[in-house]
């Protein structure tokens, strides 16, 4: 498993989102952009630590919460701040994007 990763499932993803800015990436061990992003997520949870926590979740084994969400393709970055949704990123962005997209909110 990655370093700096919040792993949840659905029994705990509502409260893994409930407090604090959360970053969760919703994807698949099949999936090559998701695999393509890991390293990029390793880099931005290192440097959002202490400001905002990234977690990822399987939606092959969470096909409840990922439909909940309406996630209809992956990677889906979806940020939470204190259990509710702020933003999503759809598809491979780089560090740059990702880490302002957390730290704003916002992309540009």
């Amino acid at each position: 498993m990655s370093e700096g990763f919040t792993y949840l499932t659905e029994e705990n993803f509502e409260q893994g989102v409930s407090s604090g800015l959360t970053l969760v990436d919703f994807y698949a061990d099949w999936c090559g952009p998701c695999r393509m992003l890991t390293p990029v997520l390793e880099d931005v949870a290192k440097d959002v630590l202490g400001k905002a926590t990234v977690a990822k979740i399987d939606i092959d084994k969470a096909q409840k919460t990922a439909s909940a969400f309406q996630v209809t393709s992956i990677p889906t970055l979806i940020l939470f701040k204190e259990g509710k949704e702020v933003g999503r990123l759809v598809g491979l962005r780089d560090k740059d994007t990702i880490k302002e997209f957390v730290l704003t909110g916002e992309v540009k």
